[in-house]
């Protein structure tokens, strides 16, 4: 008897062990299909931001704030105001990046992988999302909160979390390799709105340096 029942006892930890994958999959697959409702939702999006990146000890390293134009897929603009001052456009093919202070332009080709850019992943072809990385979703109310780990090694970030209000965007918070944390607050945001295509091109102002990569 006592053979029999362990016998029962191992093929129920059996059957738990390969029910988990099942379930955990389940889960991640809900997760992805959220997200992606959210995120598609958006053809174009239009907000302001206010940004906080603190050091590993949780120090105040750096506040700035601008406003962000993006349309699918894999157009936007991101624009930090003066004192530190930078403009990003991509027309979904390159992407400028504008310095004021240094004089200077870098233009490059746009990666189109969703871990190199985050606005990329706000903007770029959710369809791919769980190619790129795993997903965590916690739901409360109105609120949606997803925790967004890459696959890949060589990102900008080793975790990123959405979190959504009412269905809109509310903030993004990413963890970098070196512990650095960057909270990304949006606010009046507006999603569908038409955009002007020429937030999505950039002219070089006279004098600038160039720098093709």
């Amino acid at each position: 008897m006592l053979n029999i029942l362990s016998g029962w006892r191992w093929l129920g930890l059996c059957a738990a062990l390969l029910g988990t994958p099942v379930l955990a999959q389940d889960a991640a697959d809900a997760a992805a299909q959220r997200l992606n409702e959210l995120l598609s939702a958006a053809n174009t999006l239009t907000a302001n931001f206010s940004q906080m990146t603190l050091s590993s000890n949780g120090s105040n390293l750096q506040e700035t704030s601008g406003q962000v134009t993006l349309q699918r897929p894999g157009k936007f603009r991101w624009h930090t105001d003066p004192p530190l001052e930078q403009v990003l456009v991509s027309d979904g093919q390159q992407v400028w990046l504008y310095d004021p202070d240094l004089m200077q332009v870098t233009i490059q080709k746009l990666d189109q992988r969703l871990t190199h850019t985050p606005a990329l992943l706000l903007s770029g072809d959710v369809s791919t999302l769980t190619d790129n990385f795993s997903i965590r979703w916690t739901q409360g109310g109105s609120v949606d909160d997803f925790v967004l780990t890459p696959k890949a090694s060589d990102t900008m970030f080793e975790t990123l979390r959405l979190s959504f209000r009412d269905g809109l965007i509310n903030d993004m918070q990413l963890n970098d390799p070196i512990g650095q944390r960057t909270n990304i607050l949006f606010q009046n945001v507006v999603l569908n709105a038409p955009v002007a295509g020429s937030q999505f091109t950039f002219e070089v102002p006279d004098g600038v340096d160039v720098i093709s990569e």
